[in-house]
C-alpha cells in the first residue's frame, strides 16, 4: 500500500512564484494582472507630486519605500511581485513583467523606457499553443545605474554598482562592478 501524500497542491498562483510551469490563464492570476491593470491606469493620469501618488504605489507594490520613486506611466504584470530597496528612482515608462521577483537593490537609477520580463515561454512551438510560461526572477544590486531602454531578460543577475549602457539587451548575469553594453549586453570594463 502506498503511503498517502498530503502535500496540498501548489496553485497556478505559487506556481508562477516558484518558477515552475504554471497557467497563466488562471483566474486567480487573471484577478492579479486586472487588479494591477486598473491601478497602472489610474497612475497614468497623476505625477510623482500628486497627493495620490504615493498610496496608489503603497497600493500596487506592497512595501513601497518612502524614499523610492517610480515616474508614471509605470506597467507590471501584477506589482506584488515587484521588490524595491531605499532610494530607488524609475525614470518613465517602465515595464516589469513580474510573474517571478523583480527585487532592486538600493539607490539603484533606471533610465526611462526599461523593461524587466520574467516570463519565459516554452521552446517547442506546439507546448508554446498552450496558456503556460514560467516566471524566473530578476535581481539588481545596490548602487547599479541602468540606462534607458535597456531590456533585462528573464532569471539575470546585474550585480552591485554596475552600470548598464542605454539600449542593452541583458541576457545573462552581469558581475559586480561592471559596466556592460550591448546585445546582448557584455562586460566591457571592471569599475573601480
Amino acid at each position: 500500500m502506498h503511503p498517502l501524500n498530503l502535500t496540498p497542491m501548489k496553485t497556478e498562483y505559487e506556481k508562477m512564484r516558484s518558477e515552475e510551469l504554471y497557467c497563466f490563464a488562471d483566474p486567480e492570476i487573471d484577478e492579479s494582472i486586472r487588479k494591477s491593470q486598473m491601478l497602472c491606469a489610474r497612475l497614468r493620469t497623476m505625477s510623482v507630486h500628486d497627493s495620490e501618488y504615493r498610496p496608489l504605489m503603497e497600493q500596487l507594490i506592497p512595501g513601497f519605500p518612502k524614499s523610492a520613486c517610480i515616474c508614471p506611466p509605470f506597467h507590471c504584470d501584477h506589482g506584488t511581485g515587484v521588490r524595491l530597496g531605499e532610494g530607488v528612482f524609475i525614470n518613465y515608462n517602465c515595464t516589469m513583467l513580474d510573474g517571478a521577483y523583480i527585487t532592486i537593490g538600493n539607490n539603484v537609477k533606471i533610465g526611462p523606457d526599461c523593461h524587466f520580463y520574467t516570463p519565459n515561454h516554452p521552446t517547442d512551438y506546439v507546448e508554446r499553443r498552450k496558456p503556460q510560461e514560467t516566471s524566473l526572477p530578476i535581481t539588481v544590486g545596490n548602487d547599479t545605474w541602468i540606462g534607458g531602454n535597456v531590456t533585462v531578460c528573464p532569471g539575470v543577475t546585474i550585480g552591485n554598482r554596475c552600470i548598464i549602457a542605454a539600449g542593452s539587451v541583458v541576457v545573462h548575469d552581469i558581475p559586480d562592478d561592471s559596466l556592460a553594453a550591448g546585445n546582448p549586453a557584455v562586460v566591457k570594463k571592471k569599475l573601480k
